[in-house]
């Protein structure tokens, strides 16, 4: 028995001497890696002017493991930076040796990444009437402005290719794009085309279909007669900036707009979609030649599989989607119907110069909140169907207004809901996201 409890008494030691080797061991291959982790993160960051071998020497030396390394890597581009490292540790065993297991080993592997991939964004802004309450407008301005600094930094530029979307009650997609598309041309006056409610179910922009040309004129006041706030926005600086690098134009733009009108998201979603899609592709390169769009931006936009570009929308609203009228065709069908509106807004026409009318002789609604809010349901659907990634902006928005915007993010955590200046955290969250340095191994 005395025997036994020698034998038992010497393997139970053996054990716990193996037991606290390998504990050890651990311990030592945690540091390692926990180390290693850090120096290839920090050593990946493109902001980082150091050479990316001497930032993982100086983490590794720091720590008492410069001798542990025992490969790095660094493979760099205009565009990105992967460092990848290895290392191990070697010890004296205690127990093991034994057994003849002389000497225990650390090892660690680790790579981290920041790639700015190729960038495809559509900044979708409201330019709506309510934009017009309290420092919303201005409150908007400038985080908008931050978030195009933060996306459009030196170096980066021809990566990120930025179309602004100003909506209001419609979006005035200019006259060169329009000069691309197959449109049925009434007046010079503004530059906006009806979407039928069918198109929404698509990212695509039909050039090849034959697009009506919106109505211009102006249904917000009886008492005078006010033409500035027309349903499709009429000014230069409300137009679509598409596939833009130059930061100073873009916050030029964003700068200089005005509270206009009612309130069509869905509108504003559809051309932001479009400007991502390949088939505006054509668009683009007849801007490039005519000098409007960088050549860098050749190709765009990029195909949908293409592994090198992210492609996503910034939508923001303060508000919901609200009714939209039309003229009826008889009152809209000539070069003098169409000038006589551009004189006149409709409300004051009808109230000042109309007799015993009945409304509806003169106008219907075309949209009301709900088909709004299903045609933008349709075109997120659609969107998030091609990959494009949404971030959505409610921006002291009712509670409708925040489930709307809700659903159509890509997810819950796409969506803001924020007030005052919480909107240029939301902008630069966004922004911070997009250029995110992401540790891959």
């Amino acid at each position: 028995m005395t025997y036994m409890a020698i034998a038992l008494s010497m393997l139970m030691a053996i054990s716990g001497g193996i037991g606290i080797d390998m504990i050890y061991t651990e311990l030592q291959r945690t540091k390692v890696q926990n180390t290693l982790d850090r120096a290839v993160l920090a050593a990946a960051d493109l902001d980082n002017e150091l050479d990316p071998e001497t930032v993982v020497l100086d983490y590794m030396d720091k720590m008492s493991l410069g001798g542990a390394l025992s490969d790095i890597d660094v493979d760099e581009g205009l565009n990105y930076r992967v460092v990848t490292a290895d290392a191990a540790v070697t010890m004296p065993s205690n127990v093991l040796k034994l057994i003849g297991i002389d000497t225990l080993a650390a090892t660690a592997h680790a790579q981290a990444e920041e790639r700015l991939n190729k960038v495809e964004i559509s900044l979708v802004l409201d330019i709506s009437g309510s934009m017009d309450d309290y420092d919303k407008l201005e409150n908007m301005q400038n985080a908008a402005g931050e978030f195009v600094d933060t996306m459009l930094i030196d170096g980066n530029e021809d990566l990120v290719s930025i179309s602004v979307v100003p909506y209001s009650e419609h979006v005035n997609a200019g006259p060169e794009i329009l000069s691309f598309m197959n449109v049925d041309w009434m007046h010079g006056y503004s530059h906006c085309i009806e979407m039928p409610n069918s198109v929404f179910d698509t990212t695509t922009l039909d050039l090849g279909r034959q697009w009506e040309q919106m109505q211009h004129y102006q249904f917000n006041y009886s008492a005078y007669n006010d033409r500035s706030d027309t349903v499709c926005p009429r000014y230069d600086y409300e137009r679509i900036r598409p596939w833009s690098q130059d930061a100073r134009a873009l916050k030029q733009q964003i700068g200089q707009l005005q509270p206009r009108a009612g309130t069509s998201i869905f509108l504003g979603m559809k051309w932001a979609t479009a400007l991502l899609d390949p088939s505006t592709r054509p668009i683009a390169s007849g801007m490039i030649r005519n000098g409007s769009v960088d050549d860098a931006f050749e190709g765009r936009p990029l195909d949908y599989d293409n592994e090198e570009v992210l492609k996503t929308v910034v939508l923001m609203t303060d508000g919901k989607n609200d009714r939209s009228h039309r003229i009826r065709d008889w009152a809209y069908d000539s070069e003098s119907e169409y000038a006589h509106w551009n004189r006149y807004n409709l409300q004051y026409f009808l109230n000042h110069r109309v007799y015993n009318y009945r409304p509806s002789d003169y106008y219907y609604e075309k949209y009301n909140a709900q088909t709004g809010d299903a045609l933008l349901s349709s075109i997120c659907s659609a969107a998030k169907d091609q990959g494009i990634l949404i971030w959505t902006i409610g921006f002291e928005v009712e509670d409708h207004g925040a489930d709307v915007m809700r659903a159509c993010a890509s997810s819950p955590s796409h969506f803001f809901r924020v007030n005052g200046i919480e909107i240029s955290d939301a902008f630069s969250t966004i922004a911070r996201t997009i250029n995110q340095l992401r540790l891959t191994q």
